[in-house]
């Protein structure tokens, strides 16, 4: 029987393709790494890596993007990582051009024990030091939806920069960063791990052969912004850029966003909090059948992330299914659409149930819509 996966494997394997991502996107990082030193090692400073703190909450020892960031370019000593106190998440997978070569976080003690653990030679006194005589600089997500702040004094010197999900909280602090990095020409990345799941970049290259896709929803729970981005990312690593408009008509932690792109396609975003939502992602994309305009049925294609853990238990006399939780996640993570699943699809799920990717469903057909 295969065990529903955790958030700490989801981030092992996901946190870990980010970084990759971010070297070897063609707009970020990743050119550095085609005039990297002579070593063949980018230097890396890491940046309010080894603490977190949610939203104001008081910041505690451990991060789950820091430490795998960390993890993932440096590697880590098992002995010292059982007696790291705090969240330690190992990445499962290295990237061997980069290393972590200077941290920074506000609680220096963390920093020093993050630095101890994964072998990085400098901790520094402050964010804007951590930038200096570095080939780039990574800001893992730590929390506190300030962390676009410490990426304006890197982009300012020049440095190539990836400032984690999301990059700001508003509109004003996104295009203040953005800016910074257009004037000093500076090379920026900001993303979700999901556009890097390699049933993502699949559905995206099919998207040509699906003809002109009117309407697309796209699914996660927990905050709008802090989260949704995950949601948002599936639709714009599919679909490409071009959102003019969003209109939230949904309610109180339960978010329902019309999504307007320039060419006229809708984009649904449906973001839930826990108390209404179980966690997870899905995305999928209505289009008319080109072999025959005058069908009267859409075809859906679906790619689901892995989910995160289940909410916290419901309050006593509360429904035991208030957001449709269970519908968006059944059978160890499987999709199914309609009732239907395939035996490529049950193939491809305990593929991906193993070695923690994603899980694809494609082709299925929907009834008909009645009248015209």
């Amino acid at each position: 029987m295969t065990r529903e996966p955790s958030r700490r494997a989801f981030l092992q394997t996901s946190s870990a393709a980010a970084v990759a991502g971010a070297l070897a996107a063609p707009l970020g990082l990743p050119s550095l790494l085609r005039g990297a030193p002579a070593s063949g090692k980018l230097k890396i400073g890491l940046i309010s890596a080894a603490t977190y703190g949610y939203m104001g909450a008081p910041r505690t020892q451990g991060s789950n993007h820091g430490t795998a960031f960390a993890t993932a370019c440096n590697g880590y000593d098992e002995a010292k990582r059982k007696q790291f106190e705090g969240t330690f998440v190992a990445a499962q997978k290295r990237i061997e051009g980069a290393h972590v070569v200077k941290i920074w976080d506000p609680n220096k003690k963390s920093a020093e024990r993050l630095a101890d653990v994964c072998g990085i030679p400098t901790v520094c006194d402050s964010a804007d030091e951590c930038s200096d005589g570095v080939d780039a600089v990574a800001i893992p997500d730590d929390g506190s939806g300030e962390h676009w702040k410490y990426a304006l004094a890197p982009l300012r010197k020049g440095v190539p920069t990836f400032c984690d999900k999301p990059l700001a909280m508003t509109a004003k602090q996104a295009k203040e960063v953005a800016a910074a990095a257009r004037k000093a020409g500076t090379p920026l990345m900001s993303a979700s791990a999901l556009r890097f799941v390699p049933d993502v970049i699949a559905l995206a290259k099919e998207v040509p052969s699906l003809g002109k896709i009117h309407l697309a929803t796209t699914i996660c729970g927990n905050e709008l912004v802090y989260y949704g981005i995950h949601a948002l990312e599936l639709a714009y690593a599919v679909l490409g850029r071009g959102a003019v408009s969003c209109l939230n008509v949904g309610q109180p932690g339960r978010n329902i966003v019309r999504v307007r792109f320039e060419s006229g396609r809708d984009l649904l975003l449906m973001v839930a909090e826990r108390e209404w939502m179980r966690a997870g992602y899905q995305k999928p994309l209505w289009h008319q059948r080109l072999a025959n305009p005058d069908a009267q049925f859409d075809r859906a294609l679906l790619v689901s992330a892995r989910p995160l853990p289940r909410p916290r238990p419901h309050e006593e006399g509360e429904p035991a299914d208030r957001g449709g939780g269970r519908s968006h996640r059944r059978a160890g993570g499987r999709q199914t659409l309609a009732g239907r699943e395939t035996r490529s699809d049950r193939r491809r799920s305990a593929a991906m149930s193993s070695n923690g990717g994603s899980n694809f469903i494609r082709g299925h057909r929907l009834p008909a819509p009645d009248g015209p």
